[in-house]
């Protein structure tokens, strides 16, 4: 799953001012600082608050404004964040995603009708990562779909397209016997991320039900108790590491954060922010939306063909039409104008989100994020390149302001967890 943007670390080596920029007064930098907290300012006095905002002011967070809500950037640091996900877990707060609820004998059907996925054959407690595009293929957002009842399902989208997503919903599934309802504001989302998860959720579970979520498998969910709220448990994650993602009512939030900040602690869990959330997620290789997703690319050009279901049929066993299913029929099997690579920097400056890609003097592509690698230790990025320059293996390199930095295209992801 992803957002909408990414946001860079602090303090990053090639964030520094080029030698041969001009100088810059002691009173152009105040006057800049002084319009960016004024632009700060007006942002966050209208974003949306998540019901765990008074938690992270009470821990300090950086707080900002992030696809329209108020959310912490980091608590402590980028690095220590990161570093404490992959080695321990981490403790986020992502009640800025959409959470839109289907119900109703046809939903199941609509959706299959509505999405590129096949959703009416996803068993209840199981879960699915899948697209909704537009008529041409081009991507409107990516989502995880929840199967909670026979008749009822989650739809969990992208905070910047929520509004997108509950529409397209709510036109293509009319008709079809459903109900389309928007939750987001009525519904927090917590997540556990990393290697000790499972000695932290199952065992603020209430009642039988810490065994069950101990044992779940990867991307099922299960009704459970915390805090003496309901919440529905799912292993699902954007980090690369094993971990839960629990959705609960909007006021019975707080407290589930606490008793899981309480069990966590104990084992060396921090609070993490969107700053680790980001170089978390470029290390697995996942996509986020706005960078290496959005309605100019298809789920093929981002080597996602796989979630398009084109064996989807109607009760007849005639193909099944869905929105987009005519373009991504052709692209399918058309040769690719670029492909989605991972990059590995050789060199120390890293790449970001525009770069051109260089192959000797020609331009052959463009760097969707990019970012030091905290975890490997040197910089990585993906891009989208064309298919000639597409090989693992293949040396290029990155115009980084100016300097052509040499990178390596290698298979994603860039990190994969240890086995344990």
């Amino acid at each position: 799953m992803s957002d909408s943007a990414p946001v860079p670390p602090a303090g990053s080596p090639d964030d520094a001012r080029p030698d041969d920029a001009p100088p810059v007064s002691r009173r152009d930098l105040r006057r800049e600082e002084r319009a960016q907290q004024e632009h700060a300012e007006e942002e966050s006095a209208s974003a949306r608050r998540s019901p765990l905002h008074d938690q992270h002011v009470a821990l300090g967070a950086t707080l900002v404004e992030y696809a329209g809500w108020l959310m912490p950037l980091r608590y402590t640091s980028d690095l220590a964040e990161h570093h404490a996900v992959r080695s321990v877990a981490g403790l986020f707060d992502l009640s800025h995603m959409g959470e839109i609820w289907l119900s109703g004998p046809g939903a199941g059907a609509a959706l299959d009708r509505a999405l590129v996925g096949a959703l009416a054959e996803l068993e209840v407690g199981r879960a699915r990562y899948t697209m909704i595009c537009a008529e041409d293929g081009g991507v409107l957002d990516d989502l995880v779909v929840y199967r909670t009842g026979p008749e009822e399902f989650l739809v969990v989208a992208n905070a910047a397209n929520t509004a997108v997503v509950l529409a397209e919903l709510r036109e293509r599934c009319a008709g079809e016997g459903v109900t389309v309802a928007d939750g987001t504001a009525t519904t927090a989302l917590v997540a556990v991320q990393g290697p000790a998860a499972d000695q932290i959720v199952p065992f603020v579970v209430e009642g039988d039900a810490g065994p069950e979520v101990h044992d779940l498998l990867y991307y099922a969910a299960v009704p459970a108790t915390v805090a003496g709220a309901s919440v529905l448990v799912a292993r699902t994650g954007y980090t690369g590491e094993d971990g839960f993602e629990l959705f609960v009512a909007a006021e019975s939030a707080p407290a589930v954060w606490a008793a899981l900040l309480e069990r966590g602690e104990r084992l060396g869990m921090v609070p993490a922010g969107l700053a680790a959330r980001d170089s978390l997620r470029l290390e697995a290789g996942m996509p986020l939306y706005g960078h290496e997703l959005d309605r100019t690319t298809t789920p093929y050009d981002a080597r996602l063909g796989r979630v398009v279901r084109l064996d989807k049929t109607g009760p007849d066993g005639a193909p099944l039409p869905f929105v987009g299913r005519t373009a991504l029929e052709a692209r399918a099997t058309a040769e690719p104008a670029r492909v989605l690579v991972g990059l590995e920097g050789l060199g120390r400056r890293a790449p970001r989100e525009g770069y051109p890609v260089l192959w000797g003097e020609a331009v052959v592509g463009h760097v969707t994020s990019g970012a030091p690698s905290p975890t490997l230790g040197h910089p990585i990025a993906m891009a989208y390149v064309t298919p000639e320059v597409s090989a693992p293996g293949t040396d290029l390199a990155v115009d980084v302001r100016g300097r052509p930095e040499p990178v390596r295209v290698v298979s994603l992801p860039f990190y994969r967890r240890p086995s344990r």
